[in-house]
């Protein structure tokens, strides 16, 4: 499925003319512009599966922000967009094949970091929670209260429930359980497939973070199937070479000048895990 055709970013030429405009020069930094444009990356033509591959700081990321900025899809994590972003994105232009459904979001790191640590941190809060319940527990039934008058009658009915109880069903009955904690590899994928639903358009900022190379297979099967039977379209930005083999992915190669189209076997850094893996071939 297809719902963004394609999607032009400002040529070095757009973004000249805008600078001469602008005659305040206290700016440090005029980010989003030149990090697309110094090569010659202006257009995407998007398929159901588009990866974004290239080395730090050759403007993935940004990419997909603009992207996701342009087309007003859902995120949750903020992101710097600098005095100019605003400016840089309506410069931009898309075009649709059909209408970005409503569940459709940006996914990047911090978001999954900021999913794994809030199952701690409920998780530390339950366990806190816990341990003042055992001392509750202990306090109403090893004391001596004595009932003087009918104001004290709930009181004591509380402390009777609590002696008929044994610790642990006390504890049980007035806590819930924890959230149960996974790995963070598993919490990861777990994330990923939570949030990503049927019929959505879904930019996804180096999901590999955090996975094993098992959990890539898995999220590359995943986002295949989700792509072909779940009406989904992908935009990824990433350096696995389990996700850059993904079946019928359109990949862009953002550290060629200017940025071209490539298959996954001719990209560097799958050159370079096969070079590895070709020099210790005798060890396996």
């Amino acid at each position: 499925m297809v719902y963004l055709n394609d999607f032009t970013f400002p040529s070095e030429d757009m973004e000249f003319d805008f600078f001469m405009k602008i005659k305040r020069t206290c700016y440090d930094s005029f980010y989003p512009f030149k990090i697309l444009s110094r090569h010659g990356f202006s257009r995407i033509n998007f398929e159901p599966v588009t990866i974004l591959y290239g080395g730090n700081g050759s403007g993935k990321s940004t990419a997909l922000n603009v992207i996701a900025e342009k087309a007003g899809i859902n995120r949750d994590s903020i992101f710097n967009k600098s005095n100019f972003f605003k400016d840089y994105v309506n410069m931009c232009e898309m075009r649709l094949e059909d209408q970005i459904p409503e569940n459709s979001r940006i996914i990047t790191s911090d978001d999954v970091f900021d999913y794994m640590l809030n199952i701690r941190t409920i998780n530390e809060g339950i366990d806190q929670k816990r341990e003042e319940l055992f001392e509750k527990y202990l306090d109403a039934k090893y004391s001596h209260f004595q009932m003087r008058s009918m104001a004290d009658y709930e009181q004591l009915k509380k402390i009777n429930i609590t002696r008929s109880k044994t610790q642990s069903r006390f504890v049980r009955n007035e806590l819930m359980d924890n959230v149960k904690e996974y790995s963070n590899g598993e919490s990861a994928f777990l994330y990923f497939t939570e949030k990503i639903e049927e019929n959505g358009l879904y930019l996804l900022d180096e999901p590999e973070n955090s996975l094993s190379p098992k959990r890539q297979i898995e999220l590359t099967k995943f986002i295949e199937d989700s792509a072909r039977f779940f009406s989904c379209q992908f935009i990824i930005s990433t350096h696995s070479p389990f996700l850059l083999a993904m079946t019928g992915a359109k990949i862009y190669d953002l550290d060629e000048n200017p940025v071209d189209v490539k298959k996954w076997t001719e990209l560097e850094n799958v050159h370079t895990y096969y070079e590895f893996f070709k020099k210790h071939k005798k060890e396996f």
